[in-house]
Order: structure tokens, then sequence, then C-alpha cells
């Protein structure tokens, strides 16, 4: 008999809960004091807690323990050690000490440094992030941790993270504290993050190598039917399908991810969950484990997930909203506008603070989602725009208005829906609209950043939020923080005014679709980075590098080796992908192009000898366009082959920024024209003679 779901819930966690019930009283007081003042971790506290989460792990079937980290790799890592240790006489006990607990050795060589250490450098650690609970899976015992170099230099995800959270509840709480929230110690930044994938047949995909290598469809003409009817989103679900989400929501609810929302997305075989809201690393930790979860379940169904930006040409890719928002330790969600915005003035400061961030840090959010999968989604009509922008709504674009020219804005009234039914119950209207072209969108008491792709860590783009609006706020401390107590309202009235003449150029509640917006976008001076290698160069601007290291995110050092990965890794992707579409094309494609070709030509000669002269012409034909088409493939990927080649002796001169743009620029072109002579081809084969299964199957077969 199943669990309740409360029972359910977190019950693979050694949650805060499980603390309370096995550790002493003394203990526990002193890691709830560590984890909610940002202190160091007593050894007699990490030995205590080690013991408890220990006999808790053992008592729930567990084995082993591994420190669970996020290296640069964008996956997570582990490393599993057993619990138990001989004590002679053939016998072993159950053991694990505070120091295992709090510190780990894995080989960090292997991991992407960035030049931060060299090959025969490998010695590395992990330590133990006591903000985000431990947990079971598959009879371990899994340890949220940080990963860093020997000589201390962050080789990971999490640990700029958590130093961008602490910086900007820092700077929150003296900005509040000049505003009268004296009773606020500290601030939170919450995440929500709708993620989307694809879910098609394990058999297919095994008979795909493109989707085992790079995740994506390299070759493939569109099928008869996609998104046009408009009939998936919504829509009920299959079986299938049904059954996977089932066991994925359960199996995420005991280890504590409070998944919320499923449902079909846009795309034929694309689907969606959403989770309630927590704090910046957990949420983080609980989408990397999520994503995670998603393909292990699938392949129990016989199926599999798909998390790549963009697995099939032709329909919409998947993406990733980062919902974002703050919250004081006393429960007040500091981006909520309340009945009357126009007379909020700690939301106004706060929302001010962010609209700056993204006005003078757009090029590093763009940045914080560059990828090549990503490259294909950003611009489209299915993604927003790769110029950075926010959208308010009426109502606080309005509210704006009437500050930057001194004027009062009257209460604004809701609105009653009129359904034109009267058995509907009456309902009001949200105070804005949606606008899904907006990359940076105000929803009602948080911002939704939708530019992410569904295969990235959401670290990256909060790691930025954070550090820049916490600049805002250092910023805006700095100007109010010399006004007189009676002046203070006509300090914040003159910041915020100031702030949104400087910075209003962020704001627009259009269609970002369209090549007008582009054009406006341009005359007022935002940043249009279109690929990748056009936007990471900017990660290391002067003004970027100020950003972090003025705030102790990133170390100089740290910077520059990052981005040294992220243009190794774009480069990577597209030399995986070329070298894997040219094996399909040479083993797969052309060798079945070939066969249908001979095949076709014997029965050219078959219909003549039978005076068919109309059915010879027609197949002549047919004969002849396979022929050109074969020809066209073959230069292609020839010309493909070539630039490959020229692109890896790029890469061995050394020059990253170089090599990512002639991947982007002549590499990617050349594997565009391949895939446009192969899939106008593949519309004159016979459905037995594609070596692979075509989009109608992978599609529409679950």
């Amino acid at each position: 008999m199943k669990k309740p779901i409360p029972e359910l819930y977190g019950s693979m966690v050694f949650s805060d809960r499980v603390m309370r019930s096995k550790l002493p009283k003394d203990i526990y007081k002193a890691l709830r004091k560590t984890v909610n003042d940002n202190l160091p971790l007593e050894t007699d506290v990490a030995n205590a807690v080690a013991v408890a989460m220990k006999e808790w792990a053992v008592e729930n079937g567990a084995t082993h323990y591994t420190h669970w980290f996020q290296p640069m790799t964008g996956f997570t890592a582990e490393k599993h050690d057993s619990f138990i240790s001989p004590v002679g006489g053939g016998e072993v006990i159950m053991e694990f000490s505070g120091k295992e607990l709090v510190r780990g050795e894995p080989d960090a060589s292997s991991f992407p440094s960035g030049g931060l250490r060299a090959t025969f450098e490998a010695r590395g650690y992990t330590a133990w992030d006591p903000t985000s609970p431990a947990f079971l899976k598959d009879g371990t015992l899994y340890i949220p941790t940080a990963f860093c170099s020997y000589s201390g230099e962050a080789l990971d995800k999490k640990t700029p993270l958590l130093r961008s959270m602490e910086t900007l509840s820092r700077e929150a709480v003296r900005v509040l504290r000049l505003l009268g929230g004296t009773d606020v110690t500290s601030v939170s930044t919450t995440i929500g993050t709708e993620q989307e994938y694809f879910l098609i047949d394990k058999a297919l995909y095994e008979r795909r190598r493109d989707l085992m290598f790079t995740g994506r469809t390299l070759l493939g003409a569109p099928a008869p039917k996609g998104q046009e009817l408009e009939d998936h989103y919504f829509g009920s679900l299959r079986p299938r399908v049904a059954a996977f989400m089932h066991e994925l929501d359960e199996e995420l609810w005991k280890l504590g991810v409070p998944a919320k929302t499923k449902h079909n997305e846009v795309a034929p075989a694309q689907h969606e969950l959403a989770p309630v809201y927590d704090t910046a690393n957990i949420a983080v930790d609980h989408n990397q484990l999520t994503m995670e979860m998603m393909r292990e379940i699938a392949d129990r169904h016989g199926l599999a997930c798909l998390l790549h930006e963009k697995p099939f040409e032709g329909i919409n890719g998947s993406g990733k909203h980062n919902n974002w928002s703050m919250i004081t330790n006393t429960g007040v969600n500091l981006l909520n506008p309340g009945r009357t915005p126009a007379e909020n003035t700690q939301f106004l400061v706060f929302l001010m603070a962010v609209i700056k961030a993204v006005d003078e840090y757009a090029d590093l959010l763009r940045v914080s989602v560059a990828t090549a999968g990503n490259d294909h989604r950003l611009g489209a009509n299915e993604a927003p725009p790769a110029i950075v922008s926010i959208f308010l709504g009426d109502e606080l674009t309005a509210v704006l208005d009437a500050i930057e020219r001194d004027e009062l804005l009257g209460k604004t009234q809701k609105v009653a829906m009129e359904t034109g039914a009267a058995v509907l119950p009456r309902f009001f209207k949200d105070s804005t609209d949606r606008n899904r072209t907006s990359p940076f969108a105000f929803t009602g008491n948080k911002f939704e950043f939708r530019m992410l792709g569904s295969a990235l860590s959401v670290s990256g783009p909060n790691i930025v939020l954070n550090t820049a609006v916490a600049q805002a706020l250092r910023e805006f401390y700095d100007e109010l923080k010399d006004a007189a107590p009676d002046g203070m309202d006509a300090a914040v009235h003159a910041l915020v005014k100031r702030a949104i003449q400087k910075h209003k150029r962020v704001i627009f509640n259009g269609n970002g679709y369209t090549d007008e917006w582009v054009a406006e976008a341009e005359r007022r001076g935002l940043y249009n980075l279109r690929s990748t290698p056009d936007a990471l160069p900017c990660f290391v601007a002067e003004k970027n590098l100020r950003l972090f290291t003025r705030h102790g995110i990133f170390t100089e050092e740290e910077m520059r080796s990052r981005y040294r990965i992220l243009l190794e890794g774009y480069a990577k992707t597209l030399h995986v992908e070329a070298k894997t579409l040219g094996v399909m094309v040479r083993q797969e494609f052309l060798p079945a192009l070939m066969d249908y070709l001979d095949r076709t030509t014997a029965s050219v000669g078959a219909t003549l000898a039978l005076n068919g002269s109309a059915a010879h012409a027609r197949r002549a034909a047919l004969a002849e366009k396979l022929a050109l088409y074969y020809e066209a493939v073959d230069a292609a990927e020839e010309t493909l082959e070539r630039d490959l080649a020229g692109a890896e002796e790029l890469a061995r001169d050394g020059d990253a920024l170089e090599t990512a743009r002639y991947y982007q620029r002549t590499v990617l072109a050349d594997m565009e024209r391949v895939r446009r002579a192969a899939d106008e081809a593949e519309g004159l084969l016979p459905r037995g003679a594609l070596p692979y299964p075509a989009y109608d199957a992978l599609l529409f077969s679950v």
C-alpha cells in the first residue's frame, strides 16, 4: 500500500524534521545557527551530524555515501564510498565521521578547469553544503557539496552561487534598514524552474546516433504534421506519458523536490514540469536532480528523455523559465507591489534595482544562457530574442511614467472579467498580461527570466542576477545613506526618478519577435548578441570583471578560466556534432541513398524493356534526382570534413575564441548545408529505405 503524499514527501531526505528527531538539542541549534547566520561549522557539530546522518541512511537501506557536486561540465558528479570499516576477524562496522561528511577528495585533474589546474595537479576537495539537505537515492546517501581546487579556486557552480546569495542578502539588508526594516536580518533569493523536455520511444532513440551522441537530430525531414494545429499544448496525456509523469512526481516528492505542475507543451512529444519555489541553492540542486530523475525514470518506461534545447528541426525547442524573487527572513516578498505600487516605496526601490541591474549587465545575462544548443532557439518564434529587455506591463509602466513626470497616480481598480456566461464565476483580471516574447518579464511578484535552455544549470543565470542586483542595491545605499530620516521619502523619490530616466530604455512591453523591435533596440543602444561566440567575450569585459571581483563572487583567474571553459565547450560541442553527422552521412545515409538509386536505375531498364515510355521517363527522372542529391550530399560532406580538419588545426594553435568563431561561422554552416541536401533527398526515399527512424515515428510513437 502506498504512503499518503504527506508521508511520502521528503521521506528520503535528511530534512530539518529528521535532524530535530536525531540530533541532541544543542547540536541541532548549533547547526541551525551555522546555516542561518552563515557561520563556520564546528568539528563536534560535524561529528554528531555525521553519526546521525549515517544511522538514518543505514536504517533506510543505504550502504554507501557520495559527495554530490556540480563541476563545470554542466552535469553532476559523484564518487561512492561504502560505510564499511574492517575491525579484524573478517568483520566490519558501519562508520562515517564528521571529517568524511565535511570534506571529500575527488580527482580534480579530469574536470574542466580552464587552465586553473594542470593535468598533473590532481588534488581537489568537496565541501559539505549544510544549507542543502542530504538525501537517499539507489541505496546511497547523497551529500550536496561544493568543489574546489587544491589552491582554493572554485571549480564548480555551487560555490559562486552561495557567494552571490550572501552578497545579495548583505546589500539588501543594508537598504532595508535605511527604509525602516530593522527586523530583517537576511534576504533569500528564491527560484522556480519550469523544465521543458521531450519524450520519445527508447528503441527508436537507440537507432539514432545523433540523438545518442549529441541530444539532437542532425538529419531529418519534417513530419507531415508538426505543431500547426496547436493541438498538443495542454492536451490530454497519453497513457505512457501519464505513467512516466506519475512515477516522476512520486520519486521527486520522496527526494523533497516540490514537483507541482505537469502538462503537454506546444511541440509534439514535448512536456513541462514546474516545481514550487525554493531558496536558490536548493532550487538549483533540485533542478539538477529533476533532470537526472527524468532520464532515469524515462528509461524504466521504455522512453528516452531529451533535454537538448532543439532536438528537432522545424518545431519548438525546449527552454527553462527561471522565476526569481527576493524574500526577507520575515516572509516579505520584496517584489510584491501590493494594491498601490505607486505608494509602495520599498517595492519601487527593489524593482528599480532589478531594472538597473538588467540594463547595466544585460550582456552578462545573455552570456549566462549562451550555449551551442540554445543558439538554435534564441530569436526564433518560440523563445525570447537574443536582445535582453524587461516586460513590466501597462500598470507598472504607468506608475514609473508618473514618477518620472512627478505626477500622482490614482489607485488602480481591479477589473472584473466579463465572460458573457452568467453561470461562470466572477473573477478579476491580473494587473499585467503575459508576454511570451519577453526575455525578462515581471509576472506579479517575481521576474521570469525566459532565455535559459532546457539542459542548462540554472546556477549561472542566478549568480549573475544576484550579483548585479546586489551591485545596484549597493549604489542605492550609497545614494541614500546620508539622507536625514525626515528627508528619506524625498531622497527615495529622487533616486527612483533618476533610475527610471537612466534605465527605462530596457523596458519594452511589445512583441519581441518583430524586426521593428530589433531596429528599435539598436537605436536604444541595447545588446544584440546573436550567437555564443558573440556573447562570451563580454564575460571578461572590464566592467564585468570588476563586478564579480568587487563582490568576491569570482577571482579574476576564476573568471578567465570559466571563459576558456565556455569557449572550449562550445567548440567541442560542434566538433562532436560534425563528427557524428559525418558518420551518419558516410555510413548510413549515402549507402541507403545509393541502394535506392541502384534499384531505381535497374527499374528504369525494366520499364524501357516493357516499352513503358511514360513510366520509364518518370523513373529516369527520379534516378537523375537521386543521383544529383547523392552528389550534393557527398560534396557538402567533403567540404565539412575539410573545414573540420581546419578547425582541429586552429584548436591546436590555442586561440579559443577564434576557434569558437570558426566553428560557428564555417563548420556549423557546412553542417546546415549537408542537412539541407540530405533532408530534401529524404523526401524521395520510401519509408523502408531510410536507415534510421524518421521524424513522424520519433514524434508520434509515444
